[in-house]
């Protein structure tokens, strides 16, 4: 199916005309972003993590040192909520009421699974190489057996999930749109500047083309 059935819990209700739960946009906010923040509790204590993460298909995976608490406690089936968050403009409005943030962003609900197959933990590193910088596995040495034994890999199915989007400018008052004041949308994006090289990296060592032409 190409949409995903919303659950009480995933439903957006604050201004559910920005709700969206097609795999199309939910996946295209999950593959452009790099960081998701993972929330959880242990022993009544709430934590939210930054973190890296890779989607193939309708599975999130999640990475990290096989000492991480975060990591072995989701791994033991805690309950797990994990959000992303896109900012794509300012929305400046009129009145200070109506100010707001032009955004996609998609929270996920669940309970994580740990990756024990080394086949399948391999794929997921070279996934979290891939998501950052496409082209790049292919030219660096993969991990080692040590390496692998202490990375924790945790897999998130993509079953609650649902996503959440503004667009469009200001909504001001009716009375307010007579007000000399600037209205409108500061677009906001990221960019890529110049490389800058390894201070240990053999000058004769070209730029790689898929850095030259990166772009998210």
């Amino acid at each position: 199916m190409s949409t995903i059935t919303p659950t009480p819990r995933t439903q957006v209700k604050r201004l559910p005309k920005r709700g969206a739960y097609d795999r199309e946009t939910v996946f295209g906010i999950l593959d452009e972003a790099f960081v998701c923040h993972v929330g959880f509790v242990v022993d009544g204590q709430p934590y939210v993590i930054p973190t890296n993460f890779a989607r193939v298909n309708d599975t999130l995976y999640l990475h990290g040192s096989a000492a991480s608490r975060m990591l072995r406690t989701l791994g033991e089936g805690v309950a797990v909520c994990v959000t992303v968050s896109l900012i794509d403009g300012l929305v400046l409005a009129r009145s200070a009421f109506h100010h707001s943030v032009n955004y996609r962003s998609v929270v996920i609900l669940g309970t994580a699974r740990a990756v024990e197959d080394p086949r399948e933990k391999m794929e997921a590193l070279r996934l979290f190489t891939e998501h950052i910088m496409k082209g790049r596995w292919a030219e660096i040495r993969w991990p080692n057996e040590l390496e692998l034994k202490g990375t924790a890999v945790l897999a998130v199915p993509l079953e609650e999930v649902s996503a959440k989007v503004r667009t469009g400018g200001p909504i001001d008052d009716e009375e307010d749109y007579a007000l000399p004041v600037w209205a409108g949308v500061l677009p906001i994006e990221s960019v890529t500047k110049e490389p800058l090289a390894d201070a240990r990296l053999n000058p004769a060592t070209p730029v790689p083309e898929y850095m030259k032409s990166y772009k998210r």
